[in-house]
C-alpha cells in the first residue's frame, strides 16, 4: 500500500491528485505545520532525512521530490495496466513537452514564487522599530527589481504556451498539468492571474472541475496557498 506523507497546504496535494487520477490505492498520513515557523514537523525526518513533504512509502521504497514521485507512480500504473497513463508515448513531441513541463514546474516556475513568499514575510515580520524601515525597503527593492519581473516573465511565457494547446503537453491532459498546478495556484493566490492571462485562469478552472482533483481535496483536507 502506498502511503502519502501529506503536509497541509503543500506540494503533496498534487501527489494525492495524481493517485486519484490513476486509480491507485493509497493511504494518507497527515502532518501539521509548525504554527510559528510554518515548517514541516520533525517527525517527517523519520521518513526521509530532509524532513520534507511530499514523500511516499511503498513497501520498502521511499520516494521523495514531487517529480520523482510522479514518475514512480506513472511507472507503477503502467506496469499494472500495461499501457501509459497520463503521459504521452515515448519519442513523440508531446512526450518531450511533457518531460519539459514536469521539470519546469519546480526548476524554473517555483523559485521566484518562493522568493516572493520569503520577502513578503520579511516585510511583515516583527522586528525593532528602527530596523523595520530598512528591512521593508530591502524587501520592496528585491520584489520590484528582480522577483516580480521574473514572476511576470514566467507567467507570460506560460500564458503564451497554453495559447498553443489546451494542456501543457498538448491537447490531452497529463501528469505535467498536475505538476504545473502548484506554481499556478501559488501565483493565483498572489493575484497574478487576472484578465490579462485568460489561458492560465482557464487552466485553473479546468483542473478544479476535475472529479479526481476534488476527491484529492477530500483526502488531503484544507488546501490554501499563502498570498
Amino acid at each position: 500500500m502506498i502511503t502519502v506523507h501529506h503536509l497541509e497546504n503543500s506540494r503533496s496535494q498534487r501527489v494525492l491528485w495524481l493517485l486519484e487520477e490513476l486509480g491507485l490505492p493509497y493511504e494518507v498520513r497527515r502532518h501539521a505545520r509548525d504554527a510559528k515557523t510554518m515548517l514541516a514537523p520533525p517527525e517527517l525526518r523519520r521518513v526521509h532525512p530532509l524532513g520534507k513533504s511530499p514523500v511516499i512509502t511503498d513497501g520498502a521504497e521511499t520516494v521523495a521530490e514531487t517529480g520523482a514521485i510522479v514518475e514512480y507512480l506513472l511507472d507503477l500504473a503502467e506496469a499494472k495496466r500495461g499501457a501509459p497513463r497520463l503521459r504521452p508515448a515515448p519519442g513523440t513531441p508531446a512526450r518531450r513537452r511533457f518531460t519539459y513541463w514536469l521539470h519546469y514546474a519546480e526548476g524554473s516556475a517555483m523559485p521566484p514564487l518562493v522568493l516572493a513568499l520569503v520577502f513578503s514575510r520579511v516585510a511583515r515580520a516583527p522586528m525593532p522599530f528602527f530596523v523595520r524601515p530598512v528591512a521593508r525597503a530591502i524587501a520592496a527593492g528585491a520584489m520590484s527589481s528582480y522577483i516580480q519581473p521574473q514572476i511576470d516573465l514566467h507567467l507570460d511565457y506560460m500564458e503564451a504556451e497554453l495559447g498553443r494547446s489546451t494542456w501543457f503537453a498538448g491537447d490531452a491532459f497529463s501528469a505535467a498539468d498536475i505538476q504545473m498546478s502548484f506554481p499556478l495556484e501559488a501565483a493565483a493566490a498572489r493575484g497574478g492571474l487576472d484578465a490579462s492571462r485568460p489561458h492560465l485562469a482557464g487552466f485553473l478552472e479546468r483542473i478544479h472541475a476535475r472529479a479526481a482533483y476534488r476527491r484529492a481535496l477530500d483526502a488531503g483536507g484544507p488546501y490554501a496557498m499563502p498570498g
